[in-house]
């Protein structure tokens, strides 16, 4: 296939915007591009491809989509760097800086776009944390992610970084959440929500805690905002106030979800 460059660039906001974006974020921009020119609306008729389509594209690569971001690079050609080693008894700031450097600036993004529309700390939090899951694993993020994060959080932030996973597929104008095409690029325009995440959104309807989860699809962004880059400065106050940080690190305090953190921490590990 031809690739348009300057056109691909130009659409993801500019030459200073893919610059700060990641290999692997580079590597799905690309091939999302791809398969909207497989299915240009001229011809096809339709901007966005079939969930059958994008099923096809499963045997043209050589990585698995649901992988998380440490343990691969998709960059043609690119090669996986060494990482920098952990604090003896890190703590949430210090896997920010040192490994949730592919989630880290959309999640800083998230969480200040929620501050700005004066959300709970329980959602700003949940904003913050979110997507981190995704250097370890991408599918069903949101369950791993409340799992990993639930021993150090509100109930609330961990419910809602849990049920935000099903609450994106499912639109709700009311609250200002309209569904986002990077979605029908990615599952297809004819996707439909897998049986778990249906069943949690018809228990949510009806929830007390609705608005946790759905405020954090509200308050995302679906793609990187061009040209800004953050830092965790602004929400190191929320972290103090609701992070129960462990003394002895994450990943050593020896709770159900330590081994996750050790993950992280320590992904070159081959056993």
């Amino acid at each position: 296939m031809q690739i348009d460059r300057r056109h691909f660039i130009a659409s993801l906001g500019g030459a200073t915007a893919v610059s700060l974006m990641s290999h692997e974020a580079k590597a799905e921009a690309l091939e999302a591009y791809m398969i909207q020119q497989l299915n240009p609306p001229v011809v096809a008729g339709r901007k966005f491809p079939k969930a059958a389509d994008v099923e096809a594209q499963i045997e043209t690569r050589f990585y698995r989509r649901g992988v998380g971001n440490l343990f691969l690079t998709t960059a043609e050609g690119a090669k996986v760097k060494k990482l920098a080693p952990m604090p003896a008894n890190p703590t949430l700031v210090d896997f920010f800086k040192l490994r949730f450097t592919n989630t880290a600036n959309h999640c800083f993004q998230s969480a200040r776009v929620a501050m700005k529309n004066k959300m709970s700390d329980e959602v700003v939090l949940a904003c913050l944390l979110h997507d981190t899951i995704q250097e370890i694993m991408k599918s069903d993020h949101g369950y791993w992610g409340a799992q990993m994060y639930e021993p150090y959080v509100p109930a609330k932030t961990s419910f809602a970084i849990r049920y935000h996973q099903a609450l994106r597929f499912f639109e709700d104008k009311d609250h200002g959440y309209v569904y986002p095409d990077l979605y029908r690029n990615i599952f297809g325009e004819d996707y439909v929500p897998l049986p778990h995440m249906q069943a949690d959104y018809k228990m949510l309807k009806n929830h007390k805690w609705y608005l946790e989860p759905r405020m954090v699809t509200v308050n995302d962004l679906y793609a990187f905002e061009p040209g800004v880059t953050l830092s965790i400065e602004p929400f190191l106050d929320v972290i103090g106030r609701h992070f129960k940080q462990p003394k002895e690190g994450l990943g050593n305090d020896n709770s159900p979800v330590a081994h996750m953190w050790r993950t992280i921490a320590m992904p070159d590990n081959p056993l």
